[in-house]
């Protein structure tokens, strides 16, 4: 098969290696469409030979690019004469379906939409509902495998959307192997930190922006008063000042620390006490199942599909994203008790098995592939009905 992936953004690209790997190992041919602009393709997949070509899109949906990215995807796929289309992320998901509505009928080329969460979801602002909903309802009629990764998406498409084939998989897989069976030293790396040895540690690792909600955190350890907790925040993004102002104003200024873009995150976890990830949406959240595959206690907000892993009383704790004193309280239960975070670490290490790229990319593979038998044929929408069933353990 020839294939082309197109990701709003380069960035995109680096959740897909595995699969990729393994689709040109068995002899096909990947192609990559994406803005190069704005965070490049990661220079593993030029060393494979996958062709990346430049289209003009936008992360905003509104924006003006999207209609130059439309005609550029549409001459690409006429010219190319792909077999499948396999896109991500909404903006790039709605030019390219836009652009192979015809096609699909004139080349026969095939249409693939992994959605890697809805932007409208059960607390969705009204706005996400009104902008996103309608655009994903009528681009699904132009796609031929809709492939969710959260019960939550996998059930309102299934009634909403009229896809050929709406799918479930979860995830696009976590490289567990980079995770588990890290060694660090706990008090050298909390010195480089700047973090005392004895503090109990929270961390969360994300993009800082309004929908990670890292403010809650902030919120909830103000409200517990300990002047032996502090709590890390890896990643970048619009908010981070913010974030330090607020912490700043709460007496907590030399607690709350803004760690920037961090290429260690599996020594990050294991410095750590507990994991934070309050989200206001998420289509999974692969940082926290990287921290329950490291060990760590895990505390969520009880959203989208944060709920198809994080259960009360099981990983950690679960609260509302606008809860507080549920955060305080989650944070407090998993503070005082080193014995109780240490058995919900153990049982992490094994729950966060589910999502290994080792078991996701070989289910992905049989949406490219429908299962063949000796008794006949059964199609990839079959096969994922099963997982979602449980017939088929993950």
């Amino acid at each position: 098969m020839k294939i082309l992936y197109v990701t709003t953004i380069g960035l995109t690209m680096g959740f897909f290696k595995d699969l990729i790997k393994e689709l040109i190992g068995q002899g096909h041919t990947v192609e990559i469409a994406c803005n190069e602009s704005d965070r490049p393709v990661d220079p593993f997949y030029h060393e494979l030979g996958c062709p990346v070509h430049q289209i003009d899109c936008s992360r905003s949906p509104l924006s003006k690019a999207t209609v130059k990215a439309i005609k550029q995807l549409k001459g690409l796929v006429e010219t190319n004469r792909y077999d499948v289309v396999h896109c991500h992320t909404p903006v790039a998901a709605t030019c390219t379906r836009l652009a192979c509505r015809k096609l699909r009928k004139t080349q026969g080329v095939k249409v693939f939409y992994t959605a890697h969460g809805f932007h409208f979801c059960k607390g969705a602002p009204l706005k996400n509902w009104l902008i996103y909903y309608p655009v994903e309802k009528l681009c699904a009629h132009y796609t031929d495998k809709l492939i969710t990764i959260n019960h939550e998406d996998y059930s309102l498409a299934q009634r909403k959307m009229k896809a050929r084939e709406v799918l479930y998989v979860p995830g696009v897989g976590v490289d567990l192997k980079r995770f588990q069976n890290v060694f660090v030293d706990k008090a050298a790396k909390r010195r480089e930190l700047g973090i005392p040895e004895d503090a109990t540690v929270l961390l969360s690792v994300s993009e800082v922006n309004e929908n990670k909600n890292h403010q809650i955190i902030i919120r909830a350890m103000a409200r517990l008063q300990r002047e032996n907790m502090h709590y890390m925040i890896a990643g970048s993004g619009p908010l981070a000042d913010a974030l330090l102002q607020l912490a700043q104003s709460l007496g907590m200024a030399d607690r709350v620390h803004m760690l920037g873009y961090r290429n260690d995150i599996p020594e990050l976890c294991y410095a750590a006490d507990i994991f934070c990830f309050p989200s206001y949406r998420e289509g999974l959240g692969l940082a926290a199942i990287e921290a329950m595959a490291c060990g760590l206690p895990i505390v969520t907000s009880n959203v989208h599909g944060i709920n198809d892993y994080s259960q009360n009383n099981v990983t950690g704790y679960k609260c509302a994203p606008k809860d507080t004193d549920g955060f305080a309280e989650a944070i407090r239960k998993l503070a005082d008790d080193p014995t109780l975070r240490k058995q919900i670490g153990v049982r992490n290490v094994k729950l966060s098995e589910s999502y290994d790229v080792s078991r996701i990319v070989p289910l992905m593979m049989e949406i490219y592939h429908p299962i063949s038998s000796s008794q006949g044929e059964e199609s990839s929408s079959v096969f994922c009905e099963k997982i979602q069933e449980g017939t088929i353990r993950q």
